[in-house]
């Protein structure tokens, strides 16, 4: 043993598993959340300035990309990871910059609805493979990153159908978003983006967490209580 060193710094500490990690990085509801608001800012002023013809295009957009970086702007000035607050910004340039190049308000979904389908064809790869997406969502938001979802082969198998739901879900999603586009409705189109972000998949969080409790109070023992007395 070299001298200054312990026996407990001789050996690197083990990583901790992918799941843990991505756990860390991805921030939880709140970074979910505040990925999600520039958009939906820009559905809101974009269809006050289209209805009420307050304002251009060229405004909403500067709306929705300054609220991204806002986001970012205070995080930073609070010491925090802007790391999610940069998944807004970055989501909200792509389509920002579609739309100013072509002049249509409709063109800033495109990248949502590419990403949509990627979800989806994700889910169904994931199935296939054995390690249902949903299941390791659920370990990473909910489970600190644990690893059971996937050594109870109860659990998997409901993992297995719940990605199932959740890609037809996101399939039928972006036909409707399609549709809709070929139709050049930027601002129906803005409108079934709300409907069809959060209330579905709130729905969907709820059913897939009520199926794994329910298994996992099935199928793992409960603590013993502890003897009075003892």
């Amino acid at each position: 043993m070299q001298p200054g060193k312990t026996a407990d710094t001789d050996e690197e500490a083990p990583l901790p598993p992918f799941s843990v990690q991505m756990s860390e990085q991805l921030g939880g509801v709140r970074g979910l959340i505040e990925s999600s608001i520039p958009i939906t800012l820009f559905i809101v002023v974009n269809f006050l300035g289209d209805r009420f013809h307050w304002w251009s295009l060229r405004t909403s957009l500067i709306v929705a990309v300054g609220a991204a970086l806002s986001m970012a702007a205070y995080r930073l000035s609070r010491r925090e990871s802007i790391r999610h607050a940069i998944n807004g910004v970055f989501g909200i340039a792509i389509g920002a910059y579609l739309a100013w190049k072509s002049g249509d308000a409709k063109d800033i979904y495109l990248p949502g609805m590419i990403l949509t389908g990627g979800y989806a064809v994700g889910m169904l790869a994931s199935v296939a493979l054995r390690r249902p997406l949903v299941g390791w969502l659920w370990s990473v938001m909910l489970d600190k990153g644990g690893t059971r979802w996937r050594d109870n082969a109860r659990l998997l198998r409901a993992f297995a159908w719940l990605t199932v739901l959740w890609a037809v879900v996101y399939l039928a999603k972006l036909g409707v978003q399609i549709w809709i586009y070929q139709e050049n409705d930027a601002n129906l189109l803005g409108v079934v983006r709300l409907a069809l972000g959060w209330p579905p998949y709130a729905l969907l969080a709820a059913l897939t967490v009520w199926q794994a409790r329910r298994i996992i109070r099935a199928t793992e023992p409960t603590p013993a209580e502890p003897v009075p007395g003892s």
